[in-house]
């Protein structure tokens, strides 16, 4: 019960664009499968393509595909749009291929009101177009103050009053989410959720450059796609056991070294363990710069503040 749909339009009379479908296309890829090749959202895809095969995406059609997303019940539905986007004094818009003066395409209070009016439980937008900051926002004159009910999301590649650029046949923004959805934002258990996509966009783009918008209101922050951990949940889950006290250091020796005369079995497979939460930050060793130098001159190791954080969701079956 996890829905996408994914729009990209390349080809308008009055400007066409070329990395849009690709966008469309690349966020198709990414959202129908998680890293591990299992099912994520069921996604659509409209595409209006430069050779004029594709779909004919005017403001009907547009409007009728994010209704029917919107419409039903579900867990996550996701809605991302790649074309031109403009403003006016009484609104933003997404520009449709049918685009004319006054009617430049959907409006984004049209969006924002179909996603507040959503059944779906948490709703998520993802805009690449000039002027996608305006969405959130309601139609007033002047007015930047956001009106999202609780459970919708919003990341936008620009401010409203800017423009979007294209990157290499990509739009730059969704480039971006791109590379975030693929690990670039992963946490330690591989989730990849709505802030860190933004937090990992942000911080790719400079003072001079185009700045993105997150606005939302959520009460919890769900997983829009998994990717291989950089450690196995199985030894996060050993943090208690490994540090009964996360306050206190645990004590090595060269019996933990696998290299050491003296090694013990039991003691190598827990040092394994410590080292790969070394290697992701959650353990220190103490008085030296390396795990070995730890083990063989029998110092101690320690949970980093993150591996405090992470010991807590353990032990409190969190993960």
């Amino acid at each position: 019960m996890r829905r996408a749909l994914c729009v990209g339009i390349d080809l308008y009379s009055f400007g066409s664009l070329r990395g849009c479908v690709s966008d469309a296309q690349r966020m198709c890829a990414l959202l129908g499968k998680h890293e591990d090749g299992q099912p994520n959202f069921d996604c659509r895809a409209l595409k209006a393509t430069l050779d004029g095969k594709g779909d004919k995406i005017g403001r009907a059609e547009l409007r009728r595909a994010v209704k029917d997303l919107f419409s039903q019940p579900a867990e996550v539905a996701l809605f991302h749009f790649s074309g031109h986007g403009t403003v006016n004094d009484l609104d933003g818009y997404l520009v449709t291929q049918d685009a004319a003066a006054y009617d430049e395409g959907l409006a984004m209070s049209e969006v924002l009101k179909m996603a507040n009016d959503s059944k779906t439980e948490e709703v998520v937008v993802l805009l690449d177009c000039c002027h996608a900051g305006n969405l959130g926002n309601p139609p007033v004159v002047n007015n930047a103050r956001a009106m999202l009910r609780e459970g919708v999301s919003i990341l936008t590649a620009s401010r409203g009053d800017q423009v979007s650029v294209e990157s290499n046949g990509a739009g730059l923004f969704t480039s971006l989410v791109g590379d975030a959805m693929e690990g670039g934002a992963a946490d330690l258990l591989g989730d990849v959720t709505a802030p860190a996509i933004y937090a990992f966009v942000e911080g790719a783009l400079g003072a001079w450059d185009q700045r993105p918008l997150f606005k939302s209101h959520v009460s919890k922050v769900i997983p829009l796609r998994r990717c291989k951990p950089p450690v196995e949940t199985t030894i996060l889950r050993e943090l208690p056991t490994l540090f009964p006290v996360p306050a206190e250091d645990r004590a090595l020796d060269p019996t933990y070294e696998r290299t050491s005369s003296s090694a013990l079995p039991a003691n190598v497979a827990v040092f394994d363990k410590l080292l790969q939460l070394s290697r992701v930050h959650l353990v220190t060793p103490v008085e030296v710069k390396y795990m070995y130098d730890a083990a063989m001159q029998s110092k101690a190791c320690r949970l980093t503040a993150a591996g405090r954080y992470y010991w807590r969701l353990a032990r409190d079956n969190r993960l």
